[in-house]
């Protein structure tokens, strides 16, 4: 497949995309930047596509290593491209499904994040490449879950988006598996729209009690990213 290549407008930073495939949105910077963690720690990305939100994660945050979990071999192999591109040295990409991660990892890690397939009804006509970035039929949400607790050491963050719809559906899951949703804000699109996305940071064995932090809008009335968006892109302070 045909190639682009994006700026993203932070320090350098460009990333090549499929022109006809899955490509990430505003959604994967939002999380990049909401994820928060040490230099000491060991991060793994469940899913990571083109690899955009672990590279900001890198840039950003520069932890000891993250590691990449991509099924697709032609999204690892991207992934790879844009981290060679970039001259990023502590990411590893695994080309496995991450329900194998036991085979890869040696340790607990410190930080799991994850922008995941969001749809769970019937998959509608589209490539098959793009119904599994998509699609929970190759990854539910609640093995997504269970996978990403196995992981975290004891204490653990676990960074996660989805649709603000399903909010109940997604704190139900992260409940009962032990993850206590700490922090969260929601994103909508416009002032006069309804939040469409959630954004929440779990603690493995954490106590009850969630910070709600304000509403973000991403966009102005001419649909034009805010400030505030913009800021994310090029602000390495922003947490």
């Amino acid at each position: 497949m045909e190639l682009r290549l994006d700026d993203l407008q932070l320090d350098g930073l460009k990333m090549y995309q499929f022109k006809d495939g899955y490509n990430f949105t505003s959604d994967s910077v939002l999380l990049a930047n909401f994820v928060s963690c040490k230099h000491k720690d060991i991060c793994v990305e469940i899913g990571t596509g083109s690899g955009v939100i672990s590279i900001l994660v890198s840039h950003k945050q520069k932890p000891k290593h993250i590691y990449a979990f991509e099924l697709q071999s032609k999204y690892a192999n991207l992934a790879q491209k844009n981290i060679d591109f970039n001259k990023i040295e502590n990411i590893t990409v695994i080309n496995d499904d991450v329900l194998n991660f036991k085979k890869h990892l040696s340790q607990e890690v410190e930080v799991v994040f994850c922008n995941p397939p969001y749809f769970d009804g019937e998959i509608k006509s589209v490539k098959k490449e793009v119904a599994i970035c998509k699609h929970q039929k190759f990854l539910s949400m609640e093995k997504l879950i269970v996978c990403a607790k196995d992981m975290l050491k004891f204490g653990g963050s676990f960074f996660v988006v989805y649709p603000a719809q399903n909010i109940s559906k997604l704190i139900y899951l992260l409940t009962k598996h032990n993850l206590m949703p700490k922090k969260m804000f929601f994103a909508q699109p416009k002032e006069n729209k309804n939040a469409n996305t959630v954004y929440i940071m779990c603690k493995k064995g954490g106590k009850e009690g969630t910070l709600v932090l304000p509403t973000l809008i991403t966009n102005n009335d001419q649909g034009d990213y805010v400030m505030t968006i913009q800021k994310l892109y090029r602000d390495k302070e922003v947490k």
